[in-house]
């Protein structure tokens, strides 16, 4: 079967002779087809060469976004690692405070592990975000045990010093500190001569000479254990401090508290008097440490 063909004709100017070709039909389908494969594949190329270019400023974006992500999670990394350090330095100052008053302290708690400085890694190019990611909740655990270690440790810690500083506040406001009554000090512990009958003798305390009714303090804290008439002291009065620290007031011409009584620093528990064996109005205050008579100008800070 001869192939069809198709005669093209070319018409020129008149000075010039027809032309005509003759084209197998098969070869220009072929070329028509050739003609809409490539304008097919143009038209897709241009498709999908401005779908790529509409996302290059969102992959730009991202790529930033991305870039940012790793700088705050570098940033929130180094805020972990300082936040461990402070705990360190409270740590430290602890064990500080600890030295200052005599604490034992237990070199198992003074330290705790941190997790380094910020991860430089963070923010290589070539590190992703999820590694990132996962790198930081690496971290964040790890500071999370040093946090709960840290607080466990500092409470304890801080409930010790506490009770310690408790007991030093009660021993310092149990101990007597002040003086008595105002006044001149007439006659001082120890030796000396007796005024009544001038012979040597021992003064468990100290006489402080005042006016009459010129109000009388109690120097510490502490329960009043006893008060009463004694021939030699008068009226008197002895607080227990605690501590095994006593104190006695004698010759007071009126005594204002009761037994049992609890009074604090500075609280009037009587007047100057001249009641007992005296030789005019005055206080004799002594101090017991352990049942033992110690000189009262020792508990006598200002």
């Amino acid at each position: 079967m001869l192939r069809k063909k198709i005669t093209i004709i070319f018409l020129p100017d008149a000075s010039s002779r027809v032309k005509q070709i003759r084209i197998p039909q098969t070869l220009l389908l072929g070329f028509l087809l050739a003609i809409l494969l490539l304008a097919f594949v143009l038209t897709w190329g241009l498709m999908d060469y401005r779908a790529v270019k509409a996302k290059v400023p969102k992959l730009a974006r991202l790529e930033e976004e991305n870039s940012q992500q790793k700088v705050q999670i570098a940033s929130l990394t180094d805020r972990i690692d300082r936040i461990n350090g402070r705990l360190i330095e409270l740590n430290e100052f602890d064990q500080k405070l600890k030295i200052m008053v005599n604490l034992e302290t237990e070199e198992e708690n003074s330290q705790f592990l941190g997790i380094g400085g910020s991860d430089s890694t963070l923010l290589d190019p070539g590190y992703t975000i999820e590694k990132a990611h996962e790198r930081l909740v690496t971290l964040m655990h790890q500071s999370l045990d040093n946090l709960d270690t840290a607080i466990s440790i500092q409470m304890n810690e801080k409930e010790e010093l506490y009770k310690f500083l408790e007991n030093q506040k009660n021993l310092l406001a149990h101990t007597p500190s002040i003086w008595p009554t105002r006044g001149w000090l007439s006659s001082d512990f120890g030796k000396r001569i007796s005024p009544f009958t001038n012979e040597e003798e021992f003064h468990k305390g100290i006489d402080i000479s005042t006016r009459m009714n010129t109000p009388i303090v109690a120097p510490a804290d502490g329960l009043v254990s006893l008060t009463g008439k004694d021939y030699f002291m008068g009226n008197m009065v002895m607080i227990n401090h605690g501590y095994d620290l006593k104190t006695r007031y004698g010759h007071m011409a009126k005594i204002l508290v009761k037994k049992g009584e609890y009074v604090k620093r500075g609280q009037e528990i009587g007047l100057v008097g001249n009641t007992g064996r005296s030789t005019g109005p005055h206080l004799h205050y002594e101090v017991y440490l352990n049942s033992l008579p110690v000189n009262p100008r020792r508990y006598i800070l200002n």
